[in-house]
């Protein structure tokens, strides 16, 4: 019996909301540490922040009355924003009074522009289309910014020759998950689907080919390299 296309895309967004788990819960690791060490050391709460809006504006966009048909993308980035909150309490607690601040000033300016989202788009836009145009370039965006993320960390690899603080692991997920991602966008045209994800891929393979050139790191001297967390999320 040949699978109809519809039945093929539940599949692979089963498959991606799978990865997807896998790639939220990834920094579980690294929490742990910080609730052991009681400190945050040399990580940042961006990551983190970034991908809580992220999650927030997919929900947004899979929602019956924006872009019809879309409950695993709701279902998945909703598992994601609730371990976003819990990363986000823990570095809460275990971080100064700087962070603090930022956290709860990014947190507040992330809801209200989320607000603001919902209001111009339920109030001035009164078709599913629309709607999904508008929500879906939004979405695309602030998952772009999410995926830019480890930029910086992959500069410092070039930069020191080390890969050290570039999760293998982490890395793989994400490529995976932005490919099954990707597909489940092809199955049925989501161009924003599939520029985010796909953009998400390609700078995941980007960290696997760094891992590949530079997974000998140099013989260390003097003061150990900073610790920097690296963040993806669908």
């Amino acid at each position: 019996m040949v699978m109809s296309v519809n039945s093929i895309r539940i599949v692979v967004g089963i498959i991606g909301n799978v990865l997807s788990f896998f790639l939220f819960i990834s920094p579980a690791p690294t929490f742990i540490r910080i609730v052991k060490n009681k400190s945050v050391e040399e990580f940042h709460p961006y990551p983190y922040l970034a991908s809580t809006m992220n999650c927030l504006m997919w929900i947004f966009y899979g929602l019956p009355f924006v872009h019809p048909n879309s409950v695993l993308v709701v279902s998945i980035n909703s598992v994601g924003l609730f371990l976003q909150i819990i990363y986000l309490l823990i570095f809460f607690i275990y971080t100064g009074k700087k962070y603090r601040l930022q956290i709860v000033a990014i947190l507040c300016a992330e809801l209200v522009g989320l607000a603001a989202v919902v209001a111009g788009t339920m109030l001035g836009l009164h078709t599913t289309a629309s709607r999904t145009t508008v929500v879906g370039v939004l979405a695309t965006f602030f998952g772009i910014c999410m995926y830019a993320a480890p930029l910086s960390i992959m500069w410092k690899v070039i930069k020191t020759k080390s890969a050290e603080f570039l999760p293998k692991w982490l890395s793989i997920a994400c490529f995976l998950n932005g490919i099954c991602w990707s597909i489940y966008a092809l199955l049925k045209l989501d161009p924003y689907i599939l520029i985010g994800n796909g953009i998400g891929a390609a700078l995941a393979l980007l960290q696997l080919i760094l891992l590949v050139i530079y997974r000998n790191p140099p013989p260390k001297e003097g003061k150990k390299p900073s610790t920097v967390e690296l963040n993806n999320v669908v």
